[in-house]
Order: C-alpha cells, then sequence, then structure tokens
C-alpha cells in the first residue's frame, strides 16, 4: 500500500525593492519589502502543523502521479488578513488548487510593519507536494 507524504516547505520571495501596485480594493502601497515581515501566528512551526492539518493531496493527482511545487502569493493586509490569493506557478491535477484553498483557510497573520506602522506586504508560500512509496 502506498503512502502519501505531503512535503511542505515555506518561503519568502520578495524583491529588496519597495514598489507600490494598485489592488482593485484600495490604491494603498503594497510592500515588497519591509522592517518587519508579517508572520503566521504562533511562528513558522504553527504554519507548518496548519499545512500539514488542513491540506489534502488532490486525487486527480494522487492518481496520475503528479507531484511538483506550487508557488502561492498574497496579500496580508493592514489587519493580518490575506487577500489577493493567486498561483505564481502551478503543477497541474489540482495542486494549485488545493494550495489556494489551504491558504484562503488561514487565520490573520501578525502584519508587517513599515516606521512602525501597519502596512499591506505582499508575500509568496512554495508548497511542495510529494508522493512517497
Amino acid at each position: 500500500m502506498n503512502k502519501i507524504l505531503l512535503f511542505l516547505l515555506f518561503g519568502i520571495f520578495a524583491s529588496s525593492a519597495t514598489m507600490a501596485q494598485a489592488d482593485s480594493s484600495t490604491t494603498e502601497k503594497i510592500y515588497t519589502s519591509v522592517q518587519v515581515v508579517p508572520s503566521y501566528p504562533g511562528g513558522m512551526e504553527n504554519f507548518y502543523k496548519f499545512l500539514a492539518k488542513k491540506v489534502r493531496y488532490p486525487d486527480e493527482a494522487r492518481v496520475h502521479g503528479t507531484q511538483g511545487k506550487v508557488i502561492v502569493a498574497f496579500v496580508v493586509e493592514k489587519d493580518g488578513s490575506l487577500s489577493d490569493i493567486h498561483l505564481v506557478k502551478d503543477v497541474k491535477d489540482g495542486l494549485g488548487n488545493e494550495a489556494i484553498r489551504v491558504m484562503k483557510l488561514s487565520p490573520k497573520w501578525t502584519p508587517g510593519l513599515q516606521n512602525g506602522k501597519p502596512v499591506r506586504v505582499a508575500y509568496s508560500v512554495p508548497i511542495s507536494f510529494g508522493l512517497g512509496v
């Protein structure tokens, strides 16, 4: 019987430059580099636990043996909520959709700070899906 292993990797992809982008809901600046980066409640270990608990390997991906890394990007808002959750890199067979589904379940994060004030911050999370024997 094959066991399914889910490998989760977390990383932050942001350029070193601060950049402003327009968003459909607001025209406030979105930072890619801040003095204090946003964080998941309880830290990275809790984020890994959250992903491990919530991610379900898609049946289609399991049947086809699909593995790989998807990258989900989002904005951590001033109140810690996540918005504009979308894929930067997808694989296939539902892996990207599953990653987005799980990120939409995330509790509010601690927002990023610039000059001591909460700001909107662009963030990326790579999530690797793997099948083990």
